[in-house]
């Protein structure tokens, strides 16, 4: 039976992938589909229904998306320490599902309510899906990145779809015959609810197959004692969500929780680190390093969903070789769209040149990363030079922006998701992988901070001054990330050592 397979049947596959990837794959692209398309439509939707100004809006917006990433280490903790993998994963696409439809009925007026449901059931779902891919391979297996780098791209055909879709059907770039003018946003937040749906149906017929993967941490407990604890868990979840509502809504308030969760976690890791063995504990710092790195790359990477939004509403025009887009569709799916096309290119090209001995070790990928982020943001500073009289400038410049971007994300997030699992023992794995998202949740939080500063410089500004002010934002950006992937490719062979026989 399928349901009693073994951990060391499914690392055993033949192959570049195994087949327990593709259901992960399927479950997690729908369940993006639902988080990058209610993305690409807070920041305008904020603007232009809230009232907020941009600076305001940039602020919400980092604030919302940092503590999505947040909960992600509070959802791996008790998912590593009560529920378990799959309990942890399931519970979270509930209440994603539960966000998503109060967001569907009044955006408006409920607007924080249903970004606290979604804040608290993607902390739950997307640190533990990640944590079973790294399960399926065993110690070791250089197919491991190749794996992740595809499941990589799953997560990114969930956000082209959605990315592009929610967001031109909200502000009426598409289906405006089908979709009344009054209930576009309402459609656009409704589409996230029913994919989460089939994200989940996905989930639970092919669970079987994972055998032993995500099960209870606590199957020598009594049952009665373990559903208590469950029970604990999932009220207290709950109890939470009127307190993620208040903070999000009040920014200053998420200035102080970030001031504390980052070093609360690394304290946390250090008091879990007494069990480990020196060698263990070497590699748990190297995994830090790539953690504090990330939240640069990040910070960067993350104007997509603020300060770019609003670059792509104000100062983009509608056209790519005369083909009529959504410029905010294309600014929250380019990148997936490119993803998709390079993904696995980019995984067989490390896997050919692994069997040469010519691979790059994962620190100067990293490294190049940020190289590659550098070039990106240059792009968007060059696009000032192809503005008209009105501020707008060439949405295909901005295009090959994303794609330069791209590659960079690409040498930087599956193979950090791959390091992570790699580098911590498996009794953490979901801890480490949780700082690996909260990391991303200070990233999130700089970038709202970076794209409020930009928005505050352009504010009074007409339109051809407001893209000089941007393009100027991005081309310090772009310094900066230069000046980031040198220093990490020169520390590259102090964190080699450190991570000892993984590459």
């Amino acid at each position: 039976m399928e349901s009693n397979i073994t951990l060391e049947q499914i690392q055993n596959f033949k192959g570049k992938y195994p087949k327990q990837l593709w259901y992960l794959f399927f479950s997690e692209m729908w369940e993006r589909f639902c988080f990058y398309g209610m993305r690409g439509m807070l920041v305008v939707f904020m603007v232009s229904h809230l009232g907020m100004n941009e600076k305001v809006a940039n602020l919400q917006y980092g604030a919302t998306q940092a503590w999505v990433y947040a909960f992600t280490f509070i959802g791996g903790l008790f998912a590593d320490k009560i529920l378990g993998l799959r309990k942890s994963l399931f519970w979270g696409g509930i209440l994603m599902i539960i966000g998503s439809v109060i967001l569907a009925i009044d955006p408006k007026n409920f607007f924080f309510i249903g970004l606290g449901f979604t804040i608290v059931g993607t902390g739950f779902f997307k640190p533990n899906i990640s944590s079973m891919v790294g399960q399926l391979y065993p110690d070791g297996d250089p197919r491991r990145d190749a794996g992740f780098s595809f499941f990589y791209m799953g997560v990114n055909l969930g956000a082209l779809i959605g990315g592009y879709i929610c967001i031109a059907v909200a502000e009426g770039s598409m289906w405006q015959s089908i979709v009344p003018e009054h209930l576009r946003w309402n459609v656009g937040f409704g589409f996230a609810a029913i994919v989460m749906i089939i994200s989940l149906l996905t989930f639970t017929q092919t669970q079987k197959s994972l055998g032993p993967i995500g099960l209870s941490p606590l199957k020598e407990m009594m049952v009665s004692k373990r559903k208590q604890l469950e029970i604990v868990t999932y009220v207290g979840s709950l109890l939470v969500i009127p307190l993620i509502i208040v903070m999000v809504a009040n920014t200053h308030y998420t200035d102080y929780f970030m001031i504390c969760i980052g070093p609360a976690s690394i304290l946390y890791l250090l008091y879990e680190m007494k069990n480990f063995t020196l060698a263990e504990n070497k590699k748990l710092f190297a995994a830090l390093i790539f953690i504090i790195f990330s939240i640069f790359f990040w910070a960067f990477f993350e104007q997509s969903g603020g300060s770019l939004s609003l670059f792509a509403v104000n100062n983009l025009n509608n056209t790519i070789g005369g083909v009529v887009l959504s410029p905010n569709g294309v600014n929250n799916s380019a990148n997936s769209l490119f993803v998709i096309g390079f993904a696995a290119l980019v995984g067989l090209v490390w896997l050919w040149l692994d069997k040469r001995k010519i691979e790059p070790n994962t620190v100067v990928k990293f490294g190049l990363a940020f190289l590659f982020l550098a070039g990106g943001f240059w792009v968007f500073y060059y696009t000032k030079f192809f503005a008209d009289g009105f501020g707008r400038t060439s949405l295909g410049i901005f295009t090959f922006g994303w794609f330069v971007i791209t590659l960079g994300e690409l040498c930087l997030s599956p193979i950090g998701m791959s390091a992570m699992t790699k580098l911590s023992p498996s009794k953490t794995q979901a801890v480490i992988m949780g700082m690996w998202f909260l990391a991303s949740a200070y990233g999130q939080y700089f970038a709202g901070i970076l794209g409020a500063n930009i928005a505050e410089a352009s504010e009074q500004s007409s339109n051809i001054e407001k893209l000089n002010v941007y393009a100027d934002g991005y081309l310090q950006l772009a310094i900066y990330a230069l000046i980031a992937g040198v220093a990490l490719i020169l520390i590259s062979p102090l964190v080699r050592k450190l991570m000892q026989e993984v590459k």
